[in-house]
């Protein structure tokens, strides 16, 4: 539904966009993933129309956005990052208006009703948009991108700048349209593109540095390899056996103390499950093992491994450093190895179609 072929944009010697390639198919629903600066924005410009590309074309739906603007665009609803709402209109008001402009042709008020349903704004429909929460205004600025029942909707950072309870609602919203819709959501958050997406793009410096299916991430995240672990007795005993133990990648104690009890974050290796060795182990050393709990692997810290793949050596020194602050510990090995994995992917696929062009 969505071809982008050699994509290019210069914006004189800043090259924001810089030969990307990808397909979306038709009820796919993407993220499109990366730093602030990376390219997002542009490519969706670029995507939707509003910007030219310095080299590349973009097909929606077999439909080249240059060649033929109205016809690609007529199967495009987009919301941008900043909603395109006129704050003095009612909801009534600006749905009609953006009716008329989009040269609909579905029956009027039925469409507009089941698109104010569809994203739950029917109460507010005879309120000025400048009244309503900033919640109400993305879910206006989703509605006039469903006129017109466009097969591609396209959201740039849709949830930016909501509280808790409307981010959880607006992505409730897009994993509905991804139903009936091909939906391409640009974000730098990877978590919300987790929650909504069958698939996952990141793009850092103007580069795809990785693309994968959700589910083989998710997979892989949702493997069990880390542990909290609350064990009495010394530290350094304890992490000297917990070393000891075959098929331990990795232990580190935490600021966390109940009585003689230390937690430790213990990782294994793929594919072993250390629990019972754990046990055992420190029950033979007189250690009382008193807690274990499964811990999830840090996707903001899979995300900073492919961007950080793709960064001059001293932006890679920064983002350490930074990371280090943040966390005020080492980035996790499992992280890495999914991290390495997807940007050797990313880098596979450029290169084999480089190879088929040649």
């Amino acid at each position: 539904m969505i071809k982008i072929e050699r994509l290019t944009k210069n914006y004189g010697s800043n090259l924001a966009v810089d030969d990307i390639s990808f397909e979306v198919g038709a009820g796919e629903t993407v993220g499109f993933l990366g730093p602030n600066g990376a390219g997002k924005s542009t490519t969706m410009n670029i995507l939707t129309g509003y910007l030219s590309a310095s080299a590349g074309r973009v097909l929606i739906d077999g439909v080249d956005i240059l060649s033929d603007p109205i016809g690609a665009k007529k199967m495009i609803g987009y919301l941008p990052e900043q909603p395109p709402v006129y704050l003095d209109m009612t909801v009534d008001e600006y749905l009609n208006f953006n009716y008329e402009l989009k040269g609909c042709k579905l029956p009027r008020e039925e469409h507009l009703a089941e698109i104010c349903d569809v994203v739950k704004i029917s109460d507010v429909r005879r309120r000025l948009i400048k009244n309503l929460s900033k919640g109400y205004r993305q879910r206006v600025g989703v509605a006039q991108a469903l006129i017109g029942n466009p097969p591609v909707i396209i959201f740039d950072e849709p949830t930016v700048g909501l509280d808790p309870k409307q981010i959880i609602e607006i992505r409730s919203l897009i994993r509905s349209l991804g139903k009936n819709h091909t939906v391409l959501l640009s974000t730098h958050i990877l978590q919300e593109v987790a929650a909504v997406c069958d698939r996952i793009i990141i793009i850092n410096k103007g580069k795809i540095v990785a693309d994968a299916k959700t589910e083989n991430i998710t997979r892989a995240v949702d493997t069990s390899r880390r542990f909290n672990v609350k064990v009495c007795g010394n530290q350094k005993d304890v992490i000297d056996t917990i070393k000891s133990i075959a098929g331990v990648s990795y232990v580190e104690a935490l600021a966390q103390k109940d009585g003689d009890a230390y937690t430790y974050t213990v990782e294994s290796e793929p594919g072993v499950d250390i629990r019972k060795k754990l046990f055992f182990t420190l029950s033979d050393k007189g250690m009382a093992m008193i807690g274990l709990e499964a811990v999830g692997m840090s996707l903001e810290d899979i995300f900073i491994t492919v961007v950080d793949k793709n960064q001059g050596e001293s932006d890679k020194k920064t983002a350490k450093y930074e990371r280090q602050q943040r966390r005020g510990r080492r980035q996790r090995s499992i992280e890495n190895e999914i991290g390495d994995t997807l940007y050797r992917e990313a880098e596979q696929r450029r290169r084999e179609q480089s190879e088929s062009e040649e």
